[in-house]
């Protein structure tokens, strides 16, 4: 049966931009800015605070691993007092080598390595919303060897280098978040793959989303009644589930529609529409423009891209600039 999780990831295409060492010594402080994509960070040795916007600080230890799947603001510092230094995207450094915070000299408290991805999928936000401000994990030795791995593959010029960053990146959200899943994670796809009733439902509609699924037919494969199963998969999901499956049908079809190789029947079928001008309206209703507009402007918006930006393989221009400010 389909993993939600998996296609999620694999349908908003994450690649590796950039990522650096970082290591602080004595009083040492740092302030982040917004920055609104995701990154992460990897303790390879010492420890640390992160106090993350609208979250507990944390202290980090060796071995801890970091996403921040929008990365809000937050400050990271050593133990002994210190007055944060501003850091924003905008600010211009080198990406080149280790940066050191707080004494230069002798060993340092910590070490890190911090990187930043990107989404090359508009439809970014629908994975972001239903993941977990943060997710923190310790001492997981998987994930310490595919960021030692995402490292190498990052700083090595070799024959395929950017198809195994992709695949490693995929691999290093997949396991960080669904390391992270449980009946305490906040409302999201997480929790609601936590619960195992929940997850039979929202395995079977990403498995079959050309069904025509009714609110009595998803009850039934979580066995439990209409009304308990709206309530639990709300208050887990933080959507009611037909809208869920609405967001998820909207997605597909999109992608299928970014493909060009497609007619609009043939997408409508395929994401649970009887007819063109049905998928059509709802299409229209949910994304504010009829789907073969939406088609041509994406064809439109990527010609563009072609023309004026590096290829895939570059990091972006503000990403390398919030990673060389770090």
């Amino acid at each position: 049966m389909s993993d939600p999780l998996s296609q999620l990831i694999s349908l908003f295409q994450p690649r590796a931009v950039l990522s650096k060492g970082i290591s602080g010594a004595g009083a040492w402080a740092v302030r982040y800015a917004e920055f609104g994509q995701p990154s992460f960070c990897a303790v390879l040795e010492g420890s640390c605070l992160l106090a993350v916007d609208g979250e507990d600080a944390v202290t980090l230890e060796a071995g801890d691993f970091v996403l921040l799947p929008q990365t809000p603001g937050f400050t990271m510092s050593g133990f002994e007092p210190a007055l944060p230094r501003q850091v924003t995207p905008d600010a211009t450094g080198t990406a080149q080598g280790e940066v050191r915070h707080g004494r230069q000299d002798g060993p340092p408290g910590v070490r890190l390595l911090g990187g930043a991805f990107a989404f090359d999928s508009p439809d970014a936000a629908m994975l972001v919303s239903l993941l977990p401000s943060m997710v923190h994990v310790r001492g997981v030795e998987r994930l310490a060897m595919l960021v030692g791995l995402l490292r190498e593959e990052s700083l090595a010029d070799r024959a395929g280098r950017e198809l195994v960053l992709t695949r490693v990146v995929e691999v290093l959200l997949i396991e960080a978040v669904r390391l992270a899943s449980g009946h305490d994670a906040p409302p999201g796809l997480l929790r609601g793959l936590a619960d195992e009733r929940l997850a039979v439902a929202m395995r079977r509609m990403h498995a079959e989303p050309a069904r025509t699924w009714t609110m009595a037919q998803l009850a039934r494969t979580a066995a439990l009644s209409r009304s308990a199963f709206f309530e639990r998969f709300s208050q887990a999901v933080g959507l009611p589930p037909m809208e869920y499956l609405l967001a998820w049908r909207m997605a597909l079809a999109k992608d299928l529609l970014r493909r060009q190789d497609l007619g609009l029947a043939l997408v409508a079928e395929r994401v649970g529409y009887s007819s063109a001008s049905a998928f059509s309206t709802a299409f229209s209703r949910h994304v504010g423009m009829a789907p073969s507009r939406y088609a041509r402007m994406y064809r439109l918006v990527s010609a563009r891209r072609a023309d004026t930006n590096p290829p895939p393989a570059a990091a972006s221009k503000t990403n390398r600039r919030y990673m060389e400010s770090v």
